[in-house]
Formats: structure tokens, C-alpha cells, sequence
């Protein structure tokens, strides 16, 4: 069996380098980056752009290789009740479903459970496309462009996608179903939930009704609205929950997710996934790439959802999270090593955070971590799974490799804050 994240749209002529990543996967706010090996970054830029899905950046996990559903390059809901809940200072509304609604409660009693759901939740779903600046192997400058979906989750502009769909990027842009585009800011993304969300400047917006993914059951009908393949938005597929509680690694981020046989295609990732009710129960996050395998698509379940919007909303971070301060790299590759300029493979600091645990620890840019904690590590995953391991406060021992010389550092965990910078300013 294959998982990976489909996260951006690659070339084959060109082998991209991601996105600088800290332990939690995502850029470090008020880093300072000394290129490693001296590599100086070009100034020149090329736009390589290519439709249709490309499965690139695929990582190993224990259960092979996920692909994240992201392609690179009515009313609220339809009977029931809804209980509005206040976020940010009482301005922004989520609807939260308090009564299990049914689809006889429509007008249209002969239209299908999938037909009214469509009608009802379509407005509530939103296409992405991202622009990031990426490296070529000989250093050059690059734009590509990805895209994926998001759901509304107020009707002032905030827009809840994946992580991974936005990761990177250094612009991002929101289509609603009425064709209206906008350029979004990034309020704040949580890698280890694969959630991120987006703020455009519209109003009158038609927000999702929360479900609550506690009372999901397998065998009821689950419904998935999305952007598949970045040009065909508002896409509807329809089939079941398979399963429950399914943990999954996902780019080194083990996950507990919903199981469906809802056909789910590159570009879905951060689409709503529903009930029969028009509710949102899931955020579609990731697809089996398997070959041969059908049927197997993945989605984060809507309770922890609402929980990491509300913290973003409220402080542009998930509060708790250990950090390290470092942006990683992984030199995975002879072809990688040379880019970098090192003569070892493994994980690297590429950026150490001004101020932050591992900078006041002596930690350096070009540093090779050999392990945390006491335990080894080769890549920026494991780096990130011996972090969560610990607390804020936790003093842990950092090995690095240092021009050739081991050397051991005690680190005083911080906590991460995540980003709260507008799109267009992250490079």
C-alpha cells in the first residue's frame, strides 16, 4: 500500500526542492537563513506550469507512501438546527449542527440525498491555487503552481484548507462557486493536524455547518466536494465511511483519519467531506496511490478540525506544541548533498530561529543532527516525532555533526507559534 501527499506540481526536467520546513513542517517566522555550503540562490526565475496530476515529493512512511489529494502546477446545510459559536472576540461565527437533520426535511422530497447535499453545501466550498518559489538542481529560481480545495467556515472570510495545500507558498488564491476570486493571507497553519487557515477579504459568505465526527458510523453515506485535478471545482462524489480511526503516517505525521470510498482525486485535498445532512464531518486529506488500489481515500475528522480553526482564529498557533527553532532540510541523495555542498546525507539546519531554543543552545545553519533526545535521526520526520515526544520547557540533548567533529548541545524546548504573516510575504 502507497501514501504520500501530492503536494505541489512538479516537472520532470527539474527536481524541486521543498519549502523550507521546521520540525513542525512549516517556514520559522523570524528566521535567518546561511545558505549551507556557501550556495548562493540565484536571482534568475523560470514559471514552469503542467496540467493534470503530478504525484511528486513522495516521502516513505511506515505504510509506504500517501498521496495528499493537492495538485501541483445554498442555505446552512439543509434541515436540523444550527448553534452559532462566537470565535475571536465574539466577530466570527462557525455553525455547528445541534440536531441530526434529515434529507426529507427539503422542499424537494424526490431529489436524491446526494443532489440536495450538492445544493446545499456546493456554496461552502472553495478552490485554491498556489504560486511558491522553488530551486531547480542548478540553483535557479523557479514559481510552480499547485492547487486544492478549502471549505468556508464564516461567512466574514475564513476559509479552513490542509497545510500541505498552502505550504510554501508564497501566494495563494480562493475561488468561490460564484467565480469571484481573491487573494487570501495565511492566518495560521498547524502541520501535525495538516490544517491551515485562510482569511479573504469578502462577506455574505454561505460557512459550512459543523457535524460532529463522534457520531460518524461505518456504512453511512459520506459525500466529498472538491477541486479535483485544480480546474474542475465544485466536483461531487459520493460513497461511504469505511472505516474509523484508521492511523495513518502521512509525511512523517501519524494521523488518526476517516476512511472512504468517496472517490478522492489530486486537488481535493482540504474539501469538505459530508453527511447525508449536509454537514461537513471531514477534511479530505489524502488518497491511496497504490497501484491496482481503488477505494481508499482519507479524511481529518471535523471535530479536531473545529478545534485547531478555533486556536488559529483565536491565537494563529496551536498552543502547547514543542519547538526546536530550526528550519530542516533533508539531504537525501548524492544529487542533494551536492546541491548543498555537504559530504553526508541526513538532516540538516538549513535556518536557525533569531532568539529561539536551538540559536540560544549554539546551534547552527549547516549543522547535520545526529540525534535527540538520545535518539538517532535521519531525517526532518524523525526529528519532528522526537520533539513531540517532549514538552515546552523539556531540556533535551541535540548531537550534531560540525565540520567534521560530533557535538552535543542542551536545548530548552520552546513553544511554537506558528505563522501569522500574510501569504505574499513568505519566501
Amino acid at each position: 500500500m502507497e501514501y504520500n501527499h501530492n503536494d505541489r506540481q512538479e516537472t520532470t526536467d527539474f527536481i524541486l526542492i521543498d519549502a523550507p520546513k521546521t520540525e513542525d513542517g512549516q517556514s520559522t517566522p523570524g528566521a535567518k537563513e546561511s545558505p549551507m555550503g556557501g550556495i548562493v540562490p540565484s536571482t534568475n526565475k523560470k514559471r514552469r506550469t503542467r496540467k493534470g496530476a503530478a504525484f511528486g515529493g513522495m516521502k516513505k512512511s511506515m505504510a509506504g507512501m500517501m498521496v495528499g489529494c493537492v495538485l501541483l502546477s445554498g442555505a446552512l446545510g439543509f434541515g436540523g438546527g444550527m448553534l452559532a459559536n462566537q470565535v475571536a472576540g465574539g466577530k466570527t461565527v462557525m455553525y455547528q449542527s445541534v440536531a441530526q437533520a434529515t434529507a426529507a426535511g427539503t422542499s424537494d422530497s424526490t431529489a436524491s440525498t446526494t443532489e440536495k447535499v450538492a445544493s446545499s453545501a456546493a456554496n461552502s466550498v472553495v478552490e485554491i491555487k498556489t504560486e511558491a518559489v522553488t530551486k531547480s538542481q542548478y540553483m535557479q529560481d523557479m514559481v510552480t503552481e499547485g492547487a486544492g480545495s478549502g471549505v468556508i467556515v464564516s461567512a466574514d472570510g475564513y476559509i479552513v484548507t490542509n497545510n500541505h495545500v498552502i505550504n510554501g507558498a508564497s501566494k495563494i488564491t480562493v475561488t468561490t462557486k460564484d467565480e469571484k476570486s481573491y487573494e487570501a493571507t495565511l492566518v495560521g497553519t498547524d502541520s501535525e493536524s495538516d490544517v491551515a487557515l485562510l482569511k479573504i477579504s469578502a462577506s455574505n459568505l454561505q460557512p459550512v455547518v459543523m457535524g460532529n465526527s463522534e457520531g460518524i458510523v461505518v456504512g453511512q453515506q459520506a459525500i466529498a466536494i472538491g477541486n479535483p485535478l485544480g480546474e474542475l471545482g465544485g466536483t461531487v462524489t459520493d460513497g461511504i465511511i469505511s472505516a474509523l480511526n484508521r492511523e495513518i503516517t502521512i509525511d512523517g505525521e501519524t494521523m488518526n483519519l476517516l476512511q472512504t470510498d468517496t472517490a478522492i482525486n489530486p486537488g481535493n485535498s482540504g474539501g469538505g467531506l459530508f453527511n447525508a445532512s449536509g454537514e461537513l464531518i471531514g477534511l479530505v486529506v489524502a488518497k491511496s496511490s497504490g497501484t491496482g488500489v481503488e477505494g481508499l481515500g482519507f479524511a481529518i475528522p471535523v471535530n479536531e478540525v473545529k478545534s485547531v480553526v478555533e486556536a488559529l482564529m483565536s491565537d494563529g498557533y496551536v498552543k502547547g506544541r514543542a519547538s526546536l527553532g530550526v528550519t530542516l532540510v533533508d539531504v537525501d541523495s548524492a544529487e542533494t548533498a551536492m546541491q548543498y555542498r555537504v559530504n553526508s546525507t541526513g538532516v540538516y539546519i538549513r535556518q536557525v530561529t533569531s532568539g529561539g531554543p536551538a540559536a540560544n543552545a549554539g546551534l547552527q545553519s549547516g549543522d547535520r543532527i545526529v540525534s535527540v533526545g538520545g535518539t538517532a535521526v535521519s531525517s526532518a520526520a524523525d526529528v519532528k516525532q522526537a520533539i513531540r515526544s517532549h514538552s515546552v520547557g523539556d531540556t533535551i540533548e541535540v548531537k550534531v555533526s560540525r565540520n567534521g567533529s560530533e557535538q552535543t548541545m542542551k536545548v530548552t524546548l520552546g513553544e511554537y507559534q506558528g505563522e501569522n504573516t500574510s501569504s505574499t510575504s513568505q519566501q
